[in-house]
């Protein structure tokens, strides 16, 4: 999910009944970013999916 659209996203998991469904946010936007950009951006959400999934 990009930071653009986190607050629909927030609101679609309250509407479905998960009000604290928690998610990866990346920076926004994805289309104009370089390749080396993209790869940073998906080193940020696989390492927030990583604290999301494991709890220490």
């Amino acid at each position: 999910m990009t930071t653009r659209f986190a607050s629909a996203a927030e609101m679609m998991s309250r509407v479905l009944g998960m009000p604290d469904y928690k998610f990866a946010t990346i920076d926004h936007p994805v289309s104009s970013a370089t390749d080396e950009e993209l790869a940073g951006k998906a080193r940020a959400a696989i390492e927030q999916g990583c604290r999301l999934l494991v709890r220490p």
